[in-house]
């Protein structure tokens, strides 16, 4: 009973949040409610209309056909505008709908690009993927169901009501007492299907991680004979997605059938208490004929209104999914007097830094870090020591749990993060490419510099010559994942943008991890040539690479456990020369 009423407040709450996207058009929405009403009015006039002209029909060569002519062109005047106002009806709902989707999608994209990596790393991509693309689209697809059809439902169900009593109220008491069977169907349905469209969008969303996973590493999986596992794996997701779709979908299925049910037994009371009210001469043929339409426009409705139900269930199902992404909590904010940082110097330091992804597992402990502007900072040590975590920390993807860092004595929480990103260089070991020319590739960070500039850039990564041989060089477009290129010229690419930009500060984090070792001896000088009078922070494996270092940094469980420059730490032989001889031990 509790999980019941836990739900219905879930989806009360869940329209009221549809409702205030819905109130920016309410123009449009009052519009829609006016000419569904005339679509009723008119819909229901036409009945009585024709019931005038059967009276009109006496017996064998007893016809008015003048006062026939007459009404028949009254109904053709009726139907004409009935279809001009259902055309206009359907043009402010589909506006309606769209402008509603258009604008959730954007917040739902905005609260993307605002939300703290913590929650993107937490959450499955083709799950987030799934909630702004599929859960919209069927929302789409019940809001335009539920103004289309709902308005004109109701509107035509309590016309109809009116003029079936103002016509003959024994009559009208007949389907006024089977009306109830329709709403106890619509009930048994509508709380049946809710739970069951929910399990379905959620699995979906399941279905489409996996899908969205292995089609991106399909070449992991094929190195690791992994097919069969993942299969399997499939198999179950898509095994489950078939079974809740079967249950949503068979009582969604049971609507048509039950509410023509109802229907029939509505037009069968009508017509024959009906017939027999006529033969007592209670009522006119015309009349009643009247009434048979109105006892099949009465039920009509509610064949479309359950539909609706059960088509809105399945929509506010898929928008509580997307309005929880919409109000999961963004970022902090830039702090209100936070400044922009301006022609860094690159005086770093980390003051008793404390870091944990998750609360009961620690990391980062009490770290202290000085670097003064122009050092290189070499980061080494075992896979999950902290070394990559240091990096997010310096360009605030996480702020720290307790202690700071300061970048030229302010503390960059006081900055603005737009400024201290803008001021840092960085190229990672997993690449990222956009879709597009290799051109708008290398100046992303720089959209205003000179073909002449880009191309400079890419001479100073080795990235002209392989460039040049591409059917297009620089023009050459690209699919988001480089397409046909390397891995190593996917890097190349990156380490060109940076080049282009050259940024007070520099991250390099396994820059070089994909290229060959000729070409990396030339990307090297290059590094060395860019970082020259610049801070930077360098995160290597292969301890080949960071020789000329400043400081090197040997970190351990999330704690700096030797520090000092190649020559030294050889010479305290210590972790730091066992980790260097591991690699050179042939």
């Amino acid at each position: 009973m509790a999980e019941n009423t836990q739900k219905r407040a879930g989806q009360l709450e869940t329209i009221k949040k549809v409702l205030h996207y819905i109130k920016k058009y309410w123009l449009l929405v009052g519009l829609s409610l006016v000419l569904a009403a005339v679509i009723v009015a008119l819909t229901l006039y036409v009945p009585i209309l024709t019931g005038d002209a059967v009276d009109l029909i006496v017996d064998k060569g007893l016809v008015d056909m003048p006062g026939i002519f007459a009404i028949l062109k009254k109904i053709a005047v009726a139907m004409i505008l009935t279809a001009v106002a259902q055309w206009v009806m359907n043009t402010a709902n589909n506006y309606i709908t769209y402008h509603v989707i258009q604008d959730i999608r954007q917040d739902a994209f905005h609260k993307l690009e605002n939300l703290p990596l913590k929650y993107l790393d937490a959450q499955s991509y083709g799950d987030i993927v799934s909630r702004v693309i599929a859960d919209v689209d069927t929302f789409a697809d019940g809001l335009l169901m539920g103004f289309t059809q709902l308005f004109t439902g109701v509107l035509t169900i309590l016309g109809t009501l009116i003029f079936m009593l103002i016509t003959n109220v024994p009559i009208a008491l007949v389907v006024i007492c089977i009306t109830p069977v329709s709403f106890l169907v619509a009930k048994f349905i509508a709380t049946r299907t809710y739970t069951m469209f929910k399990e379905q969008s959620e699995t979906r969303g399941e279905q489409t991680a996996l899908i969205e996973e292995m089609v991106g590493n399909q070449k992991i999986v094929k190195t690791f004979s992994r097919e069969e596992a993942v299969t399997e794996q499939f198999r179950e997701i898509n095994g489950r997605l078939e079974k809740c779709s079967l249950k949503a979908i068979f009582y969604s299925s049971l609507t048509n059938p039950c509410t023509r049910f109802v229907n029939s037994l509505v037009y069968a009371g009508v017509g024959i208490f009906g017939a027999l009210v006529a033969i007592r001469g209670g009522i006119s043929v015309g009349r009643l004929s009247c009434f048979l339409s109105y006892a099949n426009q009465y039920t009509k409705p509610f064949n479309e209104i359950s539909g609706v139900i059960t088509e809105l269930q399945n929509a506010i199902a898929c928008a509580a999914r997307i309005f929880e992404l919409i109000e999961e909590e963004a970022q902090a904010p830039d702090a209100e007097n936070a400044k922009a940082l301006t022609d860094a110097q690159g005086n770093v330091q980390l003051e008793h830094v404390y870091f944990q992804y998750v609360p009961d597992k620690k990391l980062i402990q009490d770290f202290n870090l000085t670097v003064k502007p122009g050092q290189r900072v070499a980061i080494v040590g075992p896979t999950g020591c902290g070394k990559t975590t240091i990096i997010n920390l310096l360009m605030r993807f996480y702020d720290v749990d307790q202690g700071g860092i300061r970048v030229d004595g302010r503390d960059i929480r006081d900055l603005t993060r737009g400024s201290l990103r803008t001021s840092y260089g960085m190229v990672l070991q997993e690449t990222w490419l956009r879709a597009g020319t290799i051109l708008d590739n290398i100046r992303m960070g720089r959209p205003q510099a000179t073909e002449e500039e880009v191309i400079a850039a890419a001479r100073a990564a080795h990235a002209h010559s392989f460039i040049k041989r591409l059917p297009e060089g620089y023009h050459t477009v690209i699919t988001e994942d480089g397409g046909s290129l390397s891995q190593g010229q996917k890097q190349l690419l990156c380490i060109a943008r940076v080049m282009l930009c050259l940024p007070p500060m520099l991250i390099l984090d396994e820059a070089t991890s994909s290229i060959d070792t000729r070409t990396e001896i030339r990307i090297q000088k290059a590094f060395a040539r860019m970082m020259e009078g610049r801070t930077s922070f360098i995160v290597a494996h292969r301890l080949s690479t960071i020789r000329e270092a400043d400081i090197i940094l040997v970190m351990k469980d999330g704690n700096i456990i030797e520090q000092g420059n190649h020559e030294s730490l050889l010479a305290q032989g210590g972790f730091y020369k066992n980790l260097y001889n591991s690699q050179f031990a042939g």
